[in-house]
């Protein structure tokens, strides 16, 4: 009988024992909780830029080699171009958002 990593898993949610319980999810206080969200939401954000520079550099380099006869596959260059355009709408909306967010905080009073 075999079990799946995803059984695995799903059953250390069910374990009675605090001590796996706290190895599991950790005891953290409220600032560590809320430091953590901060850097998890940053670190976020930073891995959605790198991600859509590599998809602009991929379409740029796809670009290239169909201008200068290098790849005829017109296939690659489409998904190329609609990957960057998707990823590069994805980070105007995500920046949209938080600079609307931010301008919601800077109006609120004290």
């Amino acid at each position: 009988m075999t079990v799946t990593a995803a059984n695995d898993i799903d059953s250390l949610y069910n374990v009675s024992s605090d001590a796996v319980r706290n190895t599991l999810f950790g005891n953290k206080t409220q600032e560590t909780e809320d430091s953590d969200i901060f850097s998890t939401f940053l670190d976020a954000a930073v891995c959605n830029i790198n991600d859509t520079n590599i998809a602009l550099s991929n379409k740029e380099n796809e670009q290239l080699k169909w201008a200068m006869g290098i790849s005829e596959n017109t296939h690659d260059l489409t998904i190329a171009v609609g990957k960057a355009e998707a990823a590069l709408n994805y980070t105007v909306a995500l920046r949209d958002k938080l600079l609307e967010a931010y301008r919601e905080i800077m109006q609120m009073q004290i």
